[in-house]
């Protein structure tokens, strides 16, 4: 996939855990940061979680919003986000159709096994609903901590 930075971030309408369709054009005059993750409750993607809960505070004050998206059900997201105490929302694709429009939704290979799952990426969305920055193919170490000094570095701009 072809990178998405400097294009209109794709837009989309989808359940949150606080039970609301949400769309990604309801944060416009706000930075977003839109991440991608495999798989609810699983080890990587709960330390993922739990590192962009710890500062969330941190990007609240530089006027951003963090999104969560994976596949896993509402009911899924709900039970996660209360387990770990998540102060974000959580956004369903079970269709896998926000994942596709970001060519995150890729094919991988575990165990000798091919299927089709979610890579590990985060997008920031400027205020206007551009794509400004993104990260595929994530490693959850550190990774949290870069997205915020990025977005430290362009909030005044």
């Amino acid at each position: 996939m072809e990178s998405l930075t400097g294009k209109k971030a794709p837009d989309f309408e989808t359940l949150a855990t606080n039970g609301e369709k949400v769309k990604l054009s309801d944060f416009r005059g706000k930075y977003v940061v839109l991440y991608f993750y495999p798989k609810d409750m699983t080890p990587g993607c709960t330390a993922e979680a739990c590192d962009f809960r710890d500062h969330y505070q941190d990007f609240s004050d530089l006027n951003a919003v963090i999104l969560g998206v994976s596949g896993d059900s509402l009911r899924s997201h709900q039970k996660f986000a209360e387990k770990h105490r998540l102060p974000f929302l959580l956004l369903t694709d079970e269709d896998h159709e926000i994942a596709k429009a970001y060519g995150v939704w890729k094919p991988k290979k575990m165990f000798g096994r091919e299927f089709f799952g979610t890579e590990r990426s985060t997008f920031i969305i400027d205020k206007e609903g551009n794509v400004a920055k993104e990260w595929r193919n994530v490693q959850v170490n550190g990774h949290v901590e870069q997205a915020l000094e990025w977005i430290r570095g362009h909030a005044g701009k």
